[in-house]
């Protein structure tokens, strides 16, 4: 008599509690669909190859199948269930993958491809949110590790998040009628700007002129050798930006502390020597003009921060806030080379640098502003001769090729006085003047800007403001500053009541003063 089962207990399933089990994100069902899909249309690869790798399969004889119809797909060969399986058995994976029995099993299951891309997208969901699993252990089990200190730990899982990011983020295509309306948007916006300012003005006329003012989603590298004057030209643009037209942006300063580059702003904006800044040493009439003019920067929009060995991840936090929180319309970094990527892995300094440069583009666009970052020009320059030996050249950038490549516009601030070289090739005096080089403009011309260097004030001036003084004639003031000029001519103001820069940009009101530069 065959066993009677054991009536006392109920033959109904009890649930399962999931609370403590780690049971991974899958649906094999779906991959299932998916696979089948393959195997009945040759086409179907085609819509999820960007969306599914061989790891995006839960199930390791999916990922071998998958693999299998990814390396017909790419040598242009038939996919279904025969091809399948003879690729399969040329590489030794048919067992693994289930055998011929499988695949005819899931090819049956499916009588249509045309939900693909959606159960493809379902797959590579379950993917992405275990990785994120994978991800949140292991910087858990490291936490617990006290050997390892937590401030390194946080730049690794930043690294290691952004890369994950990057990887699994997509960006669809977009049929071309929207793009035109919004390009003729802004050419309708720029007609009604007289100034024909379309960006962020730099508060230097002729620079302006070339340039149209920074624009949005422009990565532009300042580069320059040691005491050429790049910081005090970034600092001086930050103090037309900031405080004279009242455009929202930041300074990130990864060289000097906030006081250093306050003082800075403070010698330029009061004329007063930085010498006498750091020593308090000031004449009454420099008291005078302290009290008077650094009301200018009470108040401007200008957000610094000083935070050493800035990762490229931590600036993109802070951009991301700083943008949505105050409105900002532009970043200056101050300089490239003192970013670093920790958390990612490099086979050597470049290919970080390479990295850097490639983030801050995408950052840019991103946030749709311009992102200027300043960088160290190598040695080069050094040991060549004469006017045009000492010009810089893109191939003087520092450390990594792909500055040049991401960047949008590359600009040297180069000072031939600091190479005891006094007079250009037409006899023109470069005492006092700094030529600021367009090496590189993907959306207009090249060319130089030449502008006045005040060194005793770390400023940056137009030449055509006339009022030069008799300091920055001196060939040994061993100073850093500018202001703008092309060839000695003159820029006129134009429209909006004598503003050269449009409506968009305000000048500050008369009671303030004649402005600085």
């Amino acid at each position: 008599m065959p066993e009677q089962p054991n009536r006392g207990r109920s033959n109904s399933r009890q649930p399962i509690d999931n609370t403590y089990t780690h049971l991974q994100p899958q649906a094999l069902d779906v991959e299932r669909a998916v696979l089948g899909a393959l195997l009945i249309d040759k086409d179907a690869y085609a819509v999820v190859c960007e969306l599914l790798f061989p790891e995006s399969f839960y199930e390791p004889r999916h990922q071998h199948i998958y693999t299998a119809i990814r390396d017909l797909s790419m040598a242009e060969k038939p996919v279904d269930v025969l091809t399948v399986t003879d690729q399969l058995q040329r590489t030794g994976e048919l067992e693994k993958a289930g055998g011929p029995t499988y695949l005819i099993e899931i090819s049956s299951r499916i009588a249509s491809s045309a939900h693909v891309e959606y159960h493809a997208r379902i797959v590579a969901q379950k993917f992405l949110a275990r990785q994120l699993i994978q991800f949140a252990g292991d910087i858990e089990t490291r936490a617990f590790d006290e050997t390892i200190d937590v401030d390194e730990l946080m730049q690794q899982a930043e690294g290691s998040l952004f890369e994950l990011s990057q990887k699994n983020m997509k960006k669809d295509y977009t049929q071309i009628d929207p793009v035109i309306k919004n390009a003729l948007d802004v050419i309708s916006k720029a007609s009604a700007n007289t100034s024909g300012l379309t960006g962020v003005p730099t508060g230097y006329n002729k620079l302006d002129d070339m340039t149209s003012g920074w624009q949005a989603s422009d990565l532009v590298i300042i580069a320059g050798r040691p005491a050429m004057g790049k910081t005090s030209f970034a600092l001086s643009m930050a103090k037309n930006i900031a405080a004279d037209y009242q455009v929202p942006m930041a300074f990130f300063s990864l060289e000097m502390s906030n006081v250093q580059l306050v003082n800075r702003l403070i010698s330029n904006v009061c004329e007063i020597q930085g010498s006498k800044i750091l020593n308090g040493q000031l004449q009454p009439d420099e008291w005078d003009r302290l009290d008077n003019r650094v009301n200018k920067l009470l108040g401007a929009p200008l957000y610094v921060d000083d935070t050493p060995g800035l990762s490229v991840f931590e600036l993109r936090t802070k951009a991301r806030r700083l943008v949505r929180e105050h409105g900002v319309k532009i970043i200056m970094i101050d300089y490239l080379q003192l970013m670093n990527a920790n958390g990612m892995r490099f086979s050597s300094r470049q290919e970080e640098v390479s990295t850097i440069s490639r983030s801050l583009k995408g950052l840019a666009k991103e946030l749709d502003i311009p992102i200027i970052a300043l960088s160290q020009l190598n040695r080069g320059v050094e040991s060549r001769e004469g006017l045009e030996g000492k010009r810089p050249q893109l191939s003087d950038l520092r450390e990594s090729g792909a500055i040049e490549q991401d960047a949008d516009m590359v600009l040297f601030v180069h000072r031939p006085e600091y190479y005891h070289i006094y007079q250009d090739d037409h006899g023109n005096d470069l005492r006092g003047k700094a030529q600021i080089i367009i090496a590189k403009h993907r959306k207009g011309a090249t060319g130089d800007v030449l502008l006045t260097f005040r060194g005793e004030y770390t400023r940056f001036e137009n030449p055509e403001d006339g009022r030069l003084g008799s300091a920055a004639g001196s060939p040994d003031m061993g100073g850093e500053i500018i202001g703008s000029k092309i060839n000695g001519e003159a820029q006129s103001p134009t429209a909006d009541n004598g503003n050269p820069f449009g409506s968009d940009f305000p000048l500050p009101p008369p009671e303030q003063g004649p402005l600085p530069y």
